[in-house]
């Protein structure tokens, strides 16, 4: 796995006054960016280029990635015009000629530890289209909810599930591999076209390809990840990336 599109275009309205400048994957936990987080758990995982794609406040996404130089991948970003009426298909169809070979797709807004990042990237065995899960006792009306076999194999994904069927949900990191990517971007092209393709997230797109043919999953259950879409997120996500950054410091020493 070399390359992973990484969705940073939107506000994050939803955090308040935080993003009310800056966009989400600017704001800092314990001294780093989340995009940057996002970049070096890519970076130690030997992923060699992410391509960002950018919208609300580009310029200062633009001045961050200066700024870090040539640390880690090697990054470039893509600016989708838009970001203010388009759901996040709207950022993959900006991007859809970088959806080809082995490719991840992430979530901007979504921090995942290196231990588990390497999950992901040594995952080679898996072809295809595979959703990174995890499991927890119960799931609420904002989590992206799974139906998922004993095999594995992923049959509905979205927030509105039946809550006696859903037994997982989707941490925001997917893997693309040989044909899963060609049939992603197809997938894409398609559903941007219909009456609702400016309003939907790109997993109902994965969803519905979950109907005709086969979609994995992959399940990190015990590794630590965090989202980051409201304010209270905000403190959970900096408690987590302390204690990483001790884990880090102490194997260091």
């Amino acid at each position: 796995m070399k390359k992973a599109i990484i969705l940073s275009a939107g506000q994050g309205s939803r955090l308040g006054h935080l993003t009310d400048d800056r966009p989400k994957c600017l704001i800092e936990f314990n001294g780093r960016t989340l995009l940057d987080r996002q970049l070096d758990a890519l970076a130690a995982n030997g992923v060699e280029e992410a391509v960002v794609v950018t919208g609300f406040r580009d310029d200062q996404i633009e001045a961050a990635l200066d700024r870090r130089g040539s640390i880690g991948p090697r990054v470039r970003t893509i600016y989708n015009p838009f970001y203010k009426v388009a759901d996040n298909l709207g950022s993959l169809f900006v991007a859809r000629e970088e959806i080809a070979g082995d490719v991840l797709v992430w979530n901007g807004d979504t921090l995942v530890s290196e231990e588990l990042m390497a999950q992901v990237v040594g995952n080679a065995g898996r072809k295809g289209i595979c959703v990174t899960i995890d499991r927890k006792d119960g799931y609420d009306e904002d989590d992206m909810k799974v139906v998922v076999d004993e095999a594995g194999r992923l049959h509905a994904i979205g927030k509105r599930l039946d809550l006696a069927e859903v037994n997982a949900e989707s941490i925001g990191l997917l893997a693309f591999r040989e044909e899963g990517a060609q049939t992603f971007r197809h997938a894409i092209e398609r559903a941007i076209r219909s009456s609702e393709g400016t309003t939907i997230w790109y997993l109902r797109v994965i969803h519905q390809i979950a109907q005709e043919a086969p979609v994995w999953t992959l399940d990190i259950q015990g590794h630590e990840w965090g989202e980051v879409d409201f304010p209270e997120d905000v403190d959970s996500a900096q408690a987590l990336t302390e204690r990483w950054d001790r884990g880090r410091k102490a194997c260091a020493a």
